[in-house]
């Protein structure tokens, strides 16, 4: 199963602070807009979204269809081709992409730790 680019999406108070702070360990901006409330952060390969009131709680983001540079992939798994295999493995599912569509969509799974798994396909 090809998820795509991995990444941390981080439910944080001050963007702007967060900025600040994760960029003392390197991380620079490569994405998102500060004045609507995300970025995107890169240090090497490692990719970090900060995210303003937009989450519940810190996510695991894997993003099918891109690479850890947010470029397209020729060959990936479609969110809907994932979602059906875990449901056939029996995972239980906060939240599901229509089935019936093309293109971008997203689903949401909970590991047994009650962390969010975000799958969210842009193209």
């Amino acid at each position: 199963m090809k998820l795509g680019a991995f990444s941390i999406s981080l439910n944080v108070k001050d963007i702007a602070v967060s900025k600040e702070f994760y960029g003392k360990l390197g991380f620079t901006p490569f994405g998102g807009d500060e004045a609507q409330g995300w970025l995107m952060l890169r240090n090497g390969e490692t990719v970090i979204g900060l995210f303003g009131g937009f989450l519940q709680a810190n996510t695991l983001t894997f993003n099918p269809g891109w690479d850890q540079n947010a470029q397209n992939l020729d060959d990936f798994d479609d969110v809907r081709d994932i979602q059906k295999r875990l449901k056939a493995d029996g995972v239980e599912f906060f939240s599901e992409a229509d089935e019936t569509t093309t293109g971008p969509a997203s689903f949401v799974v909970m590991d047994p730790d009650g962390n969010p798994i975000l799958v969210d396909q842009h193209r």
